[in-house]
């Protein structure tokens, strides 16, 4: 495995922890659709959650929020309307989070952004 991939795989475990340490009930991880790959699919407090992982080991390319742009969050809102068709749950109270990585911790940012984008 390649030193990025290794690093990325490092990163979600590490997310993973942070969402189940915080209440949410992980569903999926790396869910992969025609549109794209969702890097966690949770539940919390009867919330469909979909959370896009970013990790930066420095500033340099900007903060691991930032490196959701407009282009990703479509992606990633194309994939979670698969993944609600697929699952039938397309009635669900739906919410995007971003998990931001970095050299001083761990950073989430719930409601990131929407469906109305």
């Amino acid at each position: 495995m390649g030193r990025s991939k290794e690093e990325g795989r490092r990163g979600e475990e590490r997310a993973e922890e942070y969402l189940k340490g915080n209440g949410y009930r992980i569903l999926e991880k790396n869910y992969r659709t025609p549109f794209g790959e969702i890097d966690i699919v949770a539940e919390e407090k009867g919330t469909l959650v979909f959370v896009e992982v970013k990790k930066r080991n420095t500033p340099r390319f900007g903060s691991p929020f930032e490196a959701v742009d407009a282009l990703k969050r479509k992606r990633i809102l194309r994939s979670a309307l698969f993944y609600m068709k697929e699952r039938r749950q397309t009635r669900r109270r739906v919410r995007f989070d971003v998990l931001g990585i970095d050299g001083e911790g761990v950073h989430l940012l719930k409601d990131a952004f929407c469906f109305e984008e």
